[in-house]
This record gives C-alpha cells, structure tokens and sequence, in this order.
C-alpha cells in the first residue's frame, strides 16, 4: 500500500510520498519536487507545512537526496493538475486508500482512549494494593513487560529497539488497532488480579499460561 500511516511531528498522519507519486504518474522524481516546491511559492509558510512535510531517502549510490511526504489535501492540490484517464485512476486510487487509512486511524485512535482508561485503573490497582512499594518503584514497569511478552513475546525494551525508537517515545504509538485491544485486555485482567489481592508470581502464571490462549484468536 502507498499511503502509509506516519508518525511526523508527534502526530500520527496518512502519508504517501514524492517518490511514490512520481513512480506511480511516471514522472521524473525531480519535477514532482518541482511542482511541490512551485506549491510552496503559492501558499503560506504555514498552509505548505500543514500540507507537505520535508523527509530525505538514501538513492541507490548512499547519496540522502531530498522528497516530501505529503497528506491527502497535499496530494490532491499536487497532482490537480495531472491529466489524462490513467492519471484520474490513479487519482481515485489514491484517495480510495487515504479514504482507508483514515478509517482504520480513527479506529486505533478510539482503541487508543478506552486503553487510557484501562491503563489509569492498571496503574491504581498496582499502587493501592502495595506492589509498587513491594516492588521499590519497579511494578508498573514489571508488569508492563509482563503484559507485552504475553501478546508480543518481548519486552518493552525490546520492542524499542525493534521499532527503533527511545524511552520517551511511546511505545503504544506505533501498535496496531488489534494490538492495542489485545493489551488492553490483558490489562483488564492483570488489574482484576492484582485487585483481589495476587501477587506478581500468581498474576504471571495465569497470564502467561491462559490469557495467551484467549488473546490468540
């Protein structure tokens, strides 16, 4: 798929790029930088940013060479004025998938905000049942990786450095809408436990053993 979804700015985007739409209309990469810049001189400093976002790739001779990634309303002002039946195709393509893509967004978004709500009850169930004391500070991070291994089989720790990214970054940014639901869940579950009063030994037992099995389908 070409429209990608991409994190620029610390907001998640529908994006495709230059490259992309070069390819895809057969035009030569560098006047499809052209146009977009030609954009740039017609807009405000502020609307060509709302619209294209700067980004460079590596050409096949290791040479970063510039492109743009670009949002739907930046993709439909640029190829506007493309023409030609195969162009309105690719046109409708294009949008048919940004169209996609922003539905499964919007999706991961609402999964995003009923985890908040999980997550906040997770957090409170470690502190007021003394894990975290117990612990000395370690408990949300404890289970946390617990939760992960389950559905991931890794830890958070691990899942940064596959994902690339550093501790301040948030790691649930980059999970799917599923994913995001699947740690919800075992979340719900951890919480319940530790709520009633088992122990981190007891909760990874369980979970481990059973809640895989559930989460699986």
């Amino acid at each position: 798929m070409l429209v990608e979804l991409k994190k620029i700015n610390k907001a998640e985007i529908n994006v495709v790029t230059s490259l992309d739409v070069a390819e895809t209309f057969e035009k030569n990469h560098k006047h499809v930088l052209e146009d977009i810049r030609r954009i740039s001189e017609s807009v405000s400093t502020a609307e060509f940013s709302a619209l294209f976002y700067d980004a460079v790739y590596k050409a096949s001779n290791g040479k970063n060479n510039p492109m743009y990634y670009m949002n739907r309303d930046g993709f439909t002002i640029l190829v506007m004025g493309y023409t030609g039946k195969k162009a309105m195709k690719f046109k409708l393509d294009y949008i048919k998938q940004f169209n996609a893509m922003e539905e499964l967004l919007k999706g991961k978004l609402i999964e995003r905000e009923k985890g908040i709500v999980i997550r906040q009850a997770f957090t409170r169930a470690l502190k007021e049942s003394g894990e975290n004391d117990r612990m000395h500070g370690h408990a949300y991070s404890t289970y946390t990786d617990l939760v992960y291994m389950v559905i991931f089989g890794k830890s958070a720790k691990q899942l940064r450095e596959e994902y690339g990214i550093g501790k301040r970054d948030d790691l649930r940014d980059l999970f799917s809408q599923e994913e995001l639901a699947k740690v919800k869940s075992v979340e719900m579950i951890v919480s319940g436990l530790v709520d009633c009063g088992w122990g981190y030994n007891e909760v990874k037992e369980l979970v481990a053993n059973q809640t895989k099995k559930l989460i699986a389908a």
